[in-house]
């Protein structure tokens, strides 16, 4: 590993632009509990496709709302302020992460599905385990692979020393961590630092491969990384990386998880993601 491909690296993670020019103003309000309804709908006022995308899932039967809801003052007071973040994250990621993933063979459109399947199955965890205060899983799940987008071109660019690593048996994200000195998953919790999202967001990604490694409370890297493997498996994102990736043991142990809470939760996350991909792609 060389010290100045580490350096290109980590200017990339720099350089690399934010989710959306409205977006920094936004997350800053939407995570203070002391901002109000008028603040936000004037934030939103000034991102007319943002707000077009909100309106569009507030509407979705991923809501399941009877009436029409046609503004965002509406949409801000019936949906309340974590299912708001959810709703502009999504619409904010899509953005970015709905394109080809030079690197780890992922497709237009692949990253972005894999993602939005592993938010969902993170939601459907909290639910079926019956987990509190779990309100940023969304967003954390949302946002785990975001390193991939800036590690990708630098996994192409050595690529033959990582599978030669991974032909040796060892797992395609450690094998890029061996070559180039970084995984995504630490190029996506400084992008997330960089942007000034809440700290167990950050710490969430940065563990979401390795929650036995996570400092203090794991609870969100540990859904995360469950969420993950369960989309993996369910074909949501494979890519170069394959299934190699295998779930922690001590993560299903300390969230309490048996086999019937994984086999409702896929079902689950196979209807939602639909749902969702439906919306944007119209």
């Amino acid at each position: 590993m060389s010290t100045e491909h580490l350096k290109d690296i980590l200017k990339s993670v720099e350089s690399f632009p934010s989710l959306s020019a409205s977006a920094p103003k936004l997350m800053s309000l939407l995570f203070d509990s002391e901002t109000n309804a008028d603040q936000i709908e004037d934030a939103l006022r000034f991102d007319p496709g943002l707000t077009a995308n909100i309106l569009r899932l507030t509407n979705s039967a991923y809501f399941g709302f009877s009436g029409k809801i046609g503004s965002v003052r509406q949409a801000i007071v019936i949906l309340g302020r974590q299912n708001l973040i959810k709703l502009v994250i999504t619409s904010c990621v899509r953005a970015i992460i709905d394109k080809e993933v030079l690197g780890y063979e992922l497709t237009p459109g692949q990253l972005w599905r894999h993602s939005t399947a592993v938010s969902v199955a993170a939601e459907g965890l909290v639910r079926e385990l019956k987990i509190k205060d779990c309100d940023l899983i969304y967003t954390a799940a949302l946002l785990h692979d975001l390193g991939k987008l800036v590690l990708g071109r630098f996994v192409l660019k050595d690529i033959s020393p990582i599978e030669v690593a991974t032909a040796h048996g060892l797992p395609f994200d450690v094998a890029v961590h061996q070559v180039l000195g970084i995984n995504h998953a630490e190029i996506g919790a400084m992008m997330l630092e960089n942007w000034h999202f809440p700290d167990d967001i950050v710490q969430a990604v940065r563990w979401h491969h390795e929650p036995d490694g996570a400092n203090g409370n794991s609870r969100l890297a540990d859904i995360v990384h469950v969420a993950d493997v369960l989309c993996l498996m369910l074909g949501y994102g494979v890519g170069r990386e394959g299934l190699q990736y295998s779930s922690s043991p001590a993560s299903a142990a300390r969230l309490g998880l048996q086999q019937n809470h994984l086999e409702r939760v896929a079902s689950q996350t196979l209807q939602w993601v639909e749902e969702i991909s439906e919306v944007f792609d119209n």
